[in-house]
């Protein structure tokens, strides 16, 4: 496993919310749900000098939508599975705008069910906080999932 830095500042994503308080299977609600309706946000999303979009993200927060780690031993907490957007976007009726404040995160190309905790575990072994909640993110250049742990706020 390749875990690499990188520092990203304040960016918007707009998607459908939901929570773990919604029981099994949500996220997977939530990403079928965005997908379907996807065009009443493709004109918000931010693109690439070519016109292909940045970046599909599953943003996580606690319930207090602070963007802290999902508590209970991260097993509960909101999910919002969406598009990153301009900044002065705002959300249709029916999505949900976060805007997710700038980090330095490590992150790290999904490989299997283990790659969170195989990361946790390199953290701690490292001495690296975890200062906010882990953020999925879909590359639409390559097509690869990776997962962004935030471990010092900008």
């Amino acid at each position: 496993m390749k875990i690499e830095k990188c520092t990203k500042k304040t960016f918007v994503v707009i998607g459908k919310e939901g929570s773990t308080l919604d029981g099994q299977g949500f996220i997977q609600q939530l990403w079928a749900d965005a997908n379907a309706h996807f065009s009443e946000v493709q004109p918000f999303a931010k693109t690439d000098q070519n016109g292909h979009l940045v970046g599909i993200w599953g943003v996580m927060s606690d319930f207090s939508h602070s963007y802290q780690p999902w508590e209970a031993n991260f097993s509960q907490g909101l999910y919002l599975a969406g598009v990153e957007c301009n900044n002065e976007a705002q959300a249709p009726e029916g999505w949900t705008k976060w805007t997710i404040p700038g980090y330095e995160y490590l992150y790290v190309e999904v490989e299997d069910d283990n790659t969170f905790s195989e990361v946790l575990h390199y953290m701690r072994d490292h001495h690296l906080p975890l200062v906010g909640a882990v953020h999925d993110f879909s590359c639409p250049a390559n097509g690869k999932d990776y997962m962004f742990f935030p471990i010092r706020r900008l």
